[in-house]
């Protein structure tokens, strides 16, 4: 992914399709890391994490993370999730954040040069056409190496650059090993290590 030193860069990242993405490749995302890894390369004037949270739930495993990210450079954006059943008696949970996401690139594509867009979601088309008429470049990041790919072809050919998330891997991951290795080091193994693993998750 190429930036050029003063490009105004902004991060979209569509949290649950980013999760679901790494894991897909194989590895957990250090966010602390990702953050670095652009700071060095662009002017980046935002960062922006949207993800849906049961509100009701006695504990959500995401909420941790979230808490890490509002206090590290990350500007974050959450909804409540809906559960609901489906014709087949299956509880689902439902909190898409595409209308967040489409709403706040559309209101700062004028104060960018480029957009980072961590999502493989074909909905975002039209989006990410959009945004370009504005005459903004956007970047997609997914991943292909799946069967089936995790991005959508259509969005990935309209998006002015495509990153594979496996080839970020090296800059912004950890093995997911690492988490059980760091809790096996642990001389207090009744001390919680949450808060840190959902941290670089």
């Amino acid at each position: 992914m190429h930036f050029y030193s003063d490009e105004r860069v902004a991060l979209f990242i569509d949290g649950s399709n980013l999760y679901a993405t790494a894991k897909a490749v194989g590895f957990d995302i250090d966010y602390r890391r990702l953050l670095g890894w652009f700071r060095k390369r662009c002017r980046l004037v935002r960062a922006i994490y949207y993800t849906a949270l049961m509100e009701d739930a006695e504990y959500s495993p995401v909420r941790p993370l979230i808490d890490w990210l509002d206090y590290n450079g990350f500007m974050v954006v959450t909804k409540p999730a809906r559960e609901f059943t489906d014709s087949l008696g299956r509880r689902k949970i439902k909190g898409n954040m595409d209308i967040e996401i489409a709403v706040d690139m559309m209101q700062l594509a004028d104060s960018l040069d480029h957009i980072v867009l961590f999502s493989g979601d074909g909905d975002f088309r039209s989006l990410v056409e959009a945004v370009q008429e504005k005459g903004r470049k956007v970047s997609v990041v997914s991943t292909l190496i799946t069967r089936p790919p995790m991005v959508a072809d259509d969005l990935r050919r309209q998006a002015d650059q495509f990153v594979d998330l496996n080839d970020l891997k090296p800059e912004i991951g950890r093995d997911m090993n690492e988490r059980e290795a760091r809790r096996s080091e642990r001389a207090a193994p009744e001390q919680s290590d949450d808060f840190e693993d959902f941290a670089n998750i």
